[in-house]
């Protein structure tokens, strides 16, 4: 959700944000709903007011200006009651329209109609070079015993899998290590609610929008659509729990900035995705995930401070793990309509003989805690919407794919990260 204050004094600002988000949105027809929902107000206050008015006064008086005074209250409820109703038909497309409008990226953002418009600003590590036919990841956790999707399709359907043995022992022990990363950092560690309610996807941005990607829980038809009759829904990601956790709540200067590290399971439809990554672990329905979620004071300095450093722990956990990556600018196309600045880390992937998204850092400004109403008092007493940001700091299985991959032996063998080695009870190898 975005300041109509400001949207009302620079509204071109907002139409260049849509054009650049590839966002429908009418922008003058906003524009005109509010006005025409503010004169409303003020219609129906008025008369509200001259009914209570003439109420005080008809038991005070008799004979025929009393009679008269009845029949203009009869006419006046009469007129109020339409008006009310035509301020409550406003007052629900306003309320749905301004779902729609997008936030105002950074100037530093790349202006770009699609992916292929993002912008590569650093890497790390070299892509080695193998001196023997490499498997891929699938391939390797068959042979291996550590991955059956088979009999996870079985189970569940299309992108399901079953990780077993080491393979589960390796998802466990890469979490962990993020989770121990940001308790020496001294974040705190959340085990978020897995559902949320509309109100929650909808204050942290994902509806509407995300609808069909999103599993609602007991879900059935009615009229023609999908519903979640106890109003919840499965995550995707535990930003829409740990952000939410202050919904409605005034915090207080000195606490700022919020540094927490949500863990979960996530769960994704994949909807339109038919055809696209099918193979292996990249695109699943079900993963688990380390999330960093800040709140912060509403100074983008300090929120772009923050944004550094929830990148930098992506960073520093996947140099630790000896991972090459690199990072993207995301443009204006693809950053969503709550973001204001984005970056993405790709990870290298010896199958694709390519980088793939592993991490997704965002700024959302505001956006975020106008939605869910998160305020805090500053040292002078007023209050403000703090700003939020979020980051993965490690998917799993999908970061499994460059681990196996990356570590393999021309015997078919997989090398356990020293740094895992702990957490692996010192084992060295898979296989």
């Amino acid at each position: 959700m975005i300041d109509l204050e400001d949207l009302r004094k620079r509204p071109d600002a907002y139409k260049q944000a849509a054009k650049q988000k590839n966002i429908t949105v009418d922008i003058d027809a906003f524009l005109m709903l509010d006005q025409l929902r503010r004169e409303l107000q003020k219609m129906t206050d008025d008369m509200r007011a001259r009914k209570n008015s003439a109420s005080k006064r008809i038991p005070s008086i008799k004979g025929k200006e009393k009679k008269e005074a009845l029949k203009e209250m009869k006419e006046l409820s009469t007129e109020l009651k339409l008006r009310e109703e035509e301020a409550a038909q406003t007052e629900e497309t306003w309320g749905k329209m301004q779902l729609d409008l997008p936030a105002i990226p950074l100037a530093k953002v790349p202006v770009g109609k699609s992916e292929k418009d993002n912008k590569e600003v650093k890497k790390w590590g070299a892509p080695p070079k193998f001196t023997f036919e490499i498997r891929d990841h699938v391939e390797l956790g068959e042979k291996l015993g550590i991955l059956d999707i088979p009999r996870g399709v079985k189970i569940s359907g299309a992108r399901s899998y079953f990780l077993k043995g080491d393979g589960a022992r390796l998802h466990r022990a890469v979490l962990q290590l993020a989770l121990d990363l940001l308790t020496k950092k001294g974040w705190t560690h959340f085990t978020p609610p897995y559902m949320a309610s509309w109100e929650c996807l909808m204050g942290t941005g994902f509806f509407p929008g995300a609808e069909e990607q999103t599993y609602a829980v007991g879900a059935q038809e009615k009229r023609g659509e999908k519903v979640a009759p106890d109003d919840l829904y499965m995550i995707g990601t535990s930003e829409v729990s740990v952000c939410s956790y202050h919904k409605d709540e005034v915090l207080k200067d000195k606490d700022l900035p919020l540094r927490y590290a949500g863990f979960s399971p996530c769960f994704r439809r994949e909807a339109g995705t038919y055809g696209k990554d099918t193979k292996g672990l990249y695109r699943i329905h079900q993963f688990d995930k380390v999330e960093q979620v800040v709140l912060c004071r509403a100074s983008e300095e300090e929120g772009m401070a923050m944004f550094e450093q929830i990148r930098e722990n992506a960073e520093e956990l996947l140099q630790m793990l000896k991972l090459p990556y690199r990072i993207l600018d995301i443009c204006t196309a693809d950053m969503g309509k709550g973001k204001v600045y984005m970056q993405d880390i790709e990870t290298w992937m010896p199958s694709r003989d390519a980088y793939g998204e592993t991490h997704s850092c965002s700024y959302l400004g505001d956006f975020q805690a106008r939605r869910l109403n998160i305020k805090y008092e500053d040292t002078d007493g007023r209050k403000k919407f703090v700003h939020t940001l979020n980051n993965t700091l490690i998917a799993s299985p999908r970061i499994l794919i460059p681990l196996l991959e990356l570590n393999q032996n021309g015997d078919g063998t997989v090398a356990i990260p020293e740094v895992l080695r702990p957490y692996m009870g010192g084992q060295e190898r898979i296989g």
